[in-house]
């Protein structure tokens, strides 16, 4: 499994798990946050290891649906980027540095 494709996966699910079922949810969680196997995750609920495959790819596509739709994430990435560039570009404005601060403060909630 690549690190690119499970951190974004990790990232996606993050922002969407609460649209995703609670099985959608398990089978992510546990392939791709606790590094399950696709047969431990069968055996952990009595299904066969082509089901766990099936539902993961499937979610992995509801997941980026969701971002291609509703931006969540891209926007959360964008707007990191341009408070690392205000506090580069103003590192002496208290007050700019405050309110950056606090926006992402709001965005770690």
């Amino acid at each position: 499994m690549e690190i690119e494709k499970t951190n974004r996966i990790n990232a996606l699910f993050e922002f969407y798990s609460t649209l995703l079922t609670e099985k959608q949810m398990n089978y992510i969680e546990l392939y791709y946050s606790d590094d399950y196997s696709l047969a431990e995750i069968a055996e952990e609920f009595d299904v066969s290891r082509q089901a766990v495959y099936d539902n993961i790819k499937r979610t992995e596509k509801l997941l980026e649906s969701y971002e291609q739709k509703l931006h969540l994430y891209s926007n959360y990435i964008v707007r990191g980027q341009y408070c690392d560039d205000i506090r580069t570009k103003y590192p002496n404005d208290a007050a700019l540095i405050e309110l950056i601060d606090q926006i992402q403060a709001i965005d770690e909630e």
